[in-house]
Parts: structure tokens; sequence; C-alpha cells
């Protein structure tokens, strides 16, 4: 299998120096060709025809977001990795890039004690991306229809079983999305496209670290007919509302004297995440039960599976991006091979798919 090539834009000598070295280091990639700004990049990229390109967002001449928003113009299936500061500018320059379509981002290292250290931190954040991105996965699986999981120890809390996949017995209550890698541009084609009438709430998880969701949140609510907020604990929940978990906190939900309130807390991550998929679809499952509305956008790794099994199993209701609008095919592949998945869906078809399952007039709380 030929090597991935990258092209690395940045100004900094140091950080061009420091990727270089953390790819070459892996068998898979090599270094297609370096660049000190956009200008430059955007002359280099039908050069090198690179598989990946890592994009720096401060730069002279040409910064990071003019230079995404040309990419997307002329290669807008290239998959283009940010690199930006863990500060609030940072986070403000990374949501923008991620808006105007850059695929994904990595934090520069920061506050670590060595070289090497930093190196570690970029080889377990970077290479796992790059590789994602340059190789999907090669076919959707044939299994398209809703099947009953072997849940072992996993079972979810006591309900109704599942009616038969169609939306004739489902009345929905909430909805709740999970999503990762390649999620705040999906969930910008979502979320503004729900009416300001939606009767139910929206809960969402989208891994990221915290400043990052509570921008994200705030661009989504300027662009949304419903309103986005980052979720705070003990927050009442709403109908026409949306809540995003912050990052590094997990967002479950209660009902307390007949309302249902957020609950943020800081337990073990898991997939690896805080806050995970899993964690909130089955404290969704657990409050509403056969109301609940799962959706699993792109994202890579499995997170949201486990969580997806408890919906199913309350007699819920489940959809999942497909594999051609997908950035990465992970979280809901998992989802469509489990067998679990009512409806697969591609990107701009979830909105209608979600309204035709959220309107039915019982289904309100």
């Amino acid at each position: 299998m030929p090597k991935i090539r990258v092209l690395i834009v940045d100004d900094a000598v140091v950080m061009r120096r420091l990727i270089s070295s953390v790819l070459e280091s892996d068998p898979e990639l090599e270094v297609a060709g370096i660049a000190p700004n956009g200008k430059i990049a955007l002359a280099r990229i039908p050069q090198v025809n690179p598989d990946v390109v890592t994009l720096d967002v401060e730069m002279p001449e040409m910064n990071g977001l003019e230079t995404i928003q040309e990419i997307r113009k002329i290669y807008p299936r290239l998959p283009v990795i940010m690199f930006s500061t863990m500060t609030r500018r940072g986070a403000v320059e990374t949501v923008e890039a991620l808006a105007r379509g850059a695929t994904d981002y990595v934090t520069k290292p920061a506050n670590v004690g060595s070289v090497s250290e930093g190196m570690e931190r970029l080889r377990i954040e970077l290479i796992p991306k790059i590789k994602a991105y340059a190789r999907p996965l090669a076919s959707p699986p044939a299994i398209q229809h809703c099947r009953a999981p072997d849940m072992g120890a996993q079972r979810g809390p006591a309900a109704a079983p599942p009616g038969n996949g169609s939306s004739a017995d489902f009345h929905c209550s909430v909805i709740a999305i999970g999503a990762s890698t390649g999620g705040p541009n999906a969930l910008h084609q979502v979320l503004p496209l729900l009416p300001a009438s939606l009767a139910v709430p929206v809960l969402i998880v989208q891994h990221m670290p915290p400043v990052f969701t509570e921008l994200l949140a705030q661009r989504l609510d300027q662009a949304s007919q419903i309103r986005v907020h980052e979720a705070c604990d003990g927050v009442l929940i709403e109908r026409g509302h949306a809540y995003i978990a912050p990052g590094g906190k997990h967002l479950v939900i209660a009902a307390e004297n007949g309302c249902v309130r957020a609950r943020l807390n800081e337990e073990p991550p898991e997939n690896s995440c805080r806050p995970a998929v899993d964690v909130l679809f089955r404290s969704v499952a657990h409050v509403y039960g056969g109301g609940t509305l799962g959706v699993v956008l792109t994202g890579m790794g499995q997170d949201g599976l486990r969580g997806a099994r408890w919906i199913h199993e309350a007699g819920g209701r489940l959809i999942a991006q497909d594999q051609g609008s997908s950035v990465v095919w992970g979280m809901p592949g998992a989802l469509a091979e489990a067998g679990l998945a009512d409806k697969i869906a591609a990107l701009g078809e979830i909105p209608d798919a979600m309204m035709a399952l959220a309107a039915s007039p019982k289904g309100r709380r």
C-alpha cells in the first residue's frame, strides 16, 4: 500500500520540524512537502498531490482561515487538519475554520516537559486522524434493518419492547445526537434546518475540549431557528432548545419533580471520551424510554454503540449517518454493522428524517 502523503503548512520552522519528525517516524506516512503560509500551500497542493494537509491557523500573507476557504473552493474533499493553540482565541479560530470546511483539528503541544513528550502527544492525536481520513472504510454493510442485539451484561432499563421500525408506533419525546470527527460541520447542516416550532428538546455530545464546545454552541445558536446552549448543571431541559455537553464533562439528565434537568459530572471517561455519547444515550433512554430518538453522526471510534443498545431495547429509534456523507464512518458505521440503525441516511436527509419521527403530536413531554 502506498504511503500517505502529507503537506505541512506552518510558518514556524520548529513546528514544521516537529510535525515532520513525527510523521516520518511512521512507516505508513511521508512528508510530501512543506509551506510557510497559505499562499505557498495553494501552489504546492497540485505539485505534491497530498492525501492530507495539516494547516496552521496563524500565518503571514494568508492565514489558515483564508487558506481553508480557498482550498474548499478547489479541493472540496481534501482532508485538512487545523493546528491551533489551546487558548480562547485558538478555539475561536478553530471553530471558525471547521465552519469553513476544515476536516478536523489538533491542538499544538503546550505545557509539556520536553520535545519528546510533545512529539508523543502529536503521535497519539495526529497520526490516527491522518490515517482515518486518508484511508476510510472501503464499503458499507449490507444490513440496513433493526435486529435485537446481544446485550449481555449491558442491558438497558426495563421498558416496553421495541416496535417494528415504523414511525406509526413511535412518539418522539427527545432527540439525542452523538458526533465526533467531522461533527461540527455536520451539526451546522442539521440544527439550522430544525424549525423553531420543534416540540422536543435536543441533547448533543460532540467530542471537543472545554471552551471549544461553548463557542460551537454560540455559533450554532446564531445559525439555527431553535435555541442552542452549552449545557449547565441543573438547567431545565425545554422543548425547542438544544443543549451541548461541555468539553470535559459528561452530560446526563434527571427527572426531578415533574421536570427534566441537565446534570454534569466528571466521572471517568468512556471510550476515552468525556463527554461520551454512551453516557448521554444511556441516561436519555432511562428517562424518556421508548420516546427517544438517537442520532449518530460522523465520528471516529465506536462511542454511542452501547448507548444505542439501551435506546433500542427501550423501544426508541436510531438514525445513523451514511458512509458517503461521513468524514469518518466509525461511530455511525458501528450502529449499522450491529443492525441497530432504523434508518441510515445521507447528512442532507437527516433533518427531514428527524422531523418525520419527531412530528407526532403525542410525542410531547
